[in-house]
């Protein structure tokens, strides 16, 4: 499902205010350290028991964040299928993080269509892949340790920002680029 171009411009505001609150600057982005920054709880399948494991993979094949009340606080938890490549794990607790953040209530396709983008955008932002020039999706993947899949969709959207993105950086773009600064050094 293709979002409004608003939305896609809010979403990556959001992206960007997160990695200023929790100080990222580092590629390949550590989702992990988000999650621990952000006091959501990861779980592995592997790591539940074989009945409550079955029952995760046939909720979601690839991984699920829910909000757990504990003690009188919420507590995020995002659970994942840990057999996965690490590319595509990475994707998928990124994805669970942008449920989160964007305050996604219910299941989706528009939810759905917010968080992909929303961890497509997180590893591989079109300015930050500017300072690095992959020559092709291949090289991008290795650089922001995504799947070749997420590459070719990142590789295609810096391509559309660099043919129709404006000829000066938005704001935002700007506070991305100067906490990524040491691509320069």
């Amino acid at each position: 499902m293709r979002l409004l171009d608003k939305r896609y411009e809010e979403i990556k505001k959001i992206v960007v205010e997160l990695f200023t609150e929790l100080y990222l600057y580092d590629v390949p982005i550590d989702c992990f350290k988000i999650c621990e920054m952000l006091g959501i709880v990861v779980i592995k399948y592997s790591d539940v028991k074989e009945e409550k494991r079955k029952a995760c993979k046939e909720f979601s094949k690839d991984g699920f964040c829910m909000e757990i009340e504990k003690n009188g606080q919420s507590v995020f938890y995002i659970y994942y299928d840990d057999s996965m490549y690490d590319r595509r794990i990475r994707f998928t607790i990124m994805h669970e993080i942008g449920h989160i953040v964007l305050d996604h209530t219910e299941h989706s396709d528009l939810a759905e269509s917010e968080a992909d983008f929303f961890a497509r955008y997180s590893l591989a932002p079109p300015p930050i892949i500017h300072e690095y020039k992959p020559e092709d999706y291949y090289e991008l993947a290795n650089i922001f340790q995504i799947s070749l899949e997420c590459a070719m969709y990142a590789m295609r959207a810096y391509h559309m920002w660099l043919r129709y993105g404006p000829s000066n950086y938005l704001d935002y773009e700007i506070v991305l680029l100067d906490l990524f600064a040491k691509i320069h050094t």
